[in-house]
């Protein structure tokens, strides 16, 4: 998993190296750069005391909403299974309702003009598309090579008969010593809930980052009031979705805080990139659309395929669930309880 862990971390830079694009055009290149004016330097310094509070608030609210069912609950109860129903719905509206509109939007936008793609070809539902694809790619032929590489090392530790071969896929037994011999796989579940938990982290932390920087490059006290509380519960209500899937993976504790700590400081790192170029930052400038509306649609594509296969489908569809017709109904309720308050959160998001 560590060669994985990496990678994640890698592609969050690569998202950090590509968000300076974000400004690369000044409001002289075209007439959809227009600019809201200059402010008073008492006016930039309350907007700026502003932007620190959001920062904090923001941070840790994630804190909090991650580390809740990662130490707050027992995965076995069935309230966990509740939870999980919950946040849930929480991620499959943060694609639906938050992620891609906001792509749809950004990709929409007059400023990108009518040469193709960007006239009536869907660009959106593409990238969308291509991003729940690769996602199942990525967790596929990352499953199956760890499956493969453990099998590789559990054969090499199997016993040699007289013969000089190894015993594989078969058990003996040794009565009268007390002990056995046998080979089994890992099981492929914990892995993949591993693999399913960082993905969706890296779906959660590239919308993060956007937003915290939508907050960062606000002009005035009142465009940053309703997105500091949108934002603040936006953060708290993710960041209980992905502790829940944290928990249920059962990571070491390092990598625990690793990921903790990876999924908080995305939308204050993004507020403090916001800051520093709120100077010369232009949102409709066509690099700027095509960034962040590609990453948007990627980010959706993710998080819609990861609630509804990886999170909704295996819950609803395990022993335990399908047992009981009161978990069933608590379930549902709590799947769209957590979609109807995300999604109420987009009035002011």
């Amino acid at each position: 998993m560590g060669c994985f862990s990496r990678t994640l971390i890698l592609a969050f830079v690569c998202l950090l190296v590509t968000l300076p694009l974000l400004v690369s055009a000044t409001d002289e290149e075209n007439e959809c750069g227009s600019s809201s004016g200059r402010s008073s330097a008492a006016e930039k310094a309350t907007v700026l005391k502003y932007k620190i509070g959001a920062f904090f608030s923001i941070l840790l609210a994630g804190i909090f909403g991650v580390c809740l069912p990662i130490f707050g609950l027992k995965s076995e109860s069935n309230f966990f299974m509740f939870v999980k129903a919950f946040a849930a719905g929480v991620i499959l509206a943060t694609g639906f309702v938050h992620i891609l509109p906001d792509a749809t939007e950004s990709l929409t936008s007059p400023c990108l003009g009518e040469e193709p793609p960007w006239g009536d070809f869907p660009v959106t539902g593409l990238v969308a598309m291509a991003g729940a694809i690769l996602t199942m790619l990525i967790e596929s032929f990352a499953s199956g090579y760890m499956n493969r590489s453990r099998v590789e090392n559990e054969a090499k530790t199997l016993p040699v008969r007289n013969d000089g071969d190894k015993e594989i896929g078969s058990a003996h037994t040794h009565a009268s010593e007390g002990h056995s011999h046998g080979f089994s796989l890992v099981p492929q579940d914990d892995l993949r809930k591993k693999i399913v938990t960082q993905i969706l982290e890296l779906g959660i932390v590239v919308h993060s980052v956007i937003i915290g920087i939508s907050l960062g490059v606000s002009p005035s006290v009142s465009t940053i009031k309703p997105l500091l509380a949108a934002i603040t519960f936006h953060q708290l209500f993710e960041g209980f979705g992905l502790g829940g899937c944290i928990s249920e993976a059962k990571f070491e504790i390092k990598k625990v805080w690793t990921m903790v700590l990876f999924f908080a400081l995305t939308a204050p790192a993004g507020i403090g990139i916001g800051i520093g170029v709120s100077e010369i930052y232009n949102e409709n400038s066509p690099m700027a659309l095509k960034v962040s509306g590609f990453l948007n649609a990627v980010a959706a594509g993710i998080l819609i395929y990861m609630a509804l296969v990886d999170l909704v489908a295996p819950l609803f569809l395990n022993h335990k669930a399908q047992s009981s017709m009161k978990i069933q109904l608590a379930c549902s309720v709590s799947l769209i309880f957590g979609a109807g308050l995300m999604s109420l959160i987009a009035v002011w998001a």
